[in-house]
């Protein structure tokens, strides 16, 4: 990561705005379209357009990028018993929140889903997905939810925890005699 800085008039330095390799393609490259996932970079951000100009420049898209390499910006680990039970409605989950995420952003995707015999691993493209996917997770199951950044490499661990109890039986409580 690249860090602008420029010299004042008095001789002090500047530190200006950081530029992520993984960001945008730049201002002035406008408009550029993902050849892979039909994305297109326009007025500073990346946007699903129903047509995009014939002299938009072709780059690979960051989300795009990031599945080619491998290299996930957040991760949801979901694991207990939970899991083991209700497997595929937590995939599921996983999924629809994606589907409305992506529809907003397009950079914003599930890169892979791991699955274990009592945990499932999500691995996304961006930050914010597995927040909403983690919260999603506290409120449909209850458990432990544990979110973990590491703001130097813009990465975001969510671990969610979660046993299944068993139902309760139903104790009869003793009749009040008179």
């Amino acid at each position: 990561m690249k860090t602008l800085s420029t010299r004042s008039r008095n001789g002090r330095r500047i530190r200006g705005r950081k530029l992520h390799s993984d960001k945008s393609p730049g201002q002035s490259a406008e408009p550029v379209f993902c050849p892979v996932c039909h994305a297109v970079f326009k007025d500073g951000r990346w946007q699903w357009l129903e047509a995009w100009p014939l002299e938009a420049r072709q780059t690979i898209c960051p989300a795009c990028q990031r599945i080619r390499d491998n290299k996930p910006a957040g991760i949801v680990k979901m694991s207990g018993t939970f899991i083991r039970l209700h497997r595929q409605e937590v995939i599921n989950l996983a999924r629809s929140h994606e589907r409305e995420e992506r529809a907003r952003h397009p950079l914003h995707r599930i890169i892979s889903i791991e699955e274990f015999p009592d945990t499932v691993i999500v691995a996304t493209t961006d930050i914010h997905l597995p927040k909403r996917i983690g919260r999603a997770m506290q409120r449909a199951g209850k458990g432990r939810l544990d979110l973990g950044c590491d703001r130097k490499n813009s990465f975001v661990c969510v671990n969610w925890i979660a046993r299944e109890t068993p139902a309760k039986e139903l104790i009869p409580r003793k009749r009040r005699q008179f």
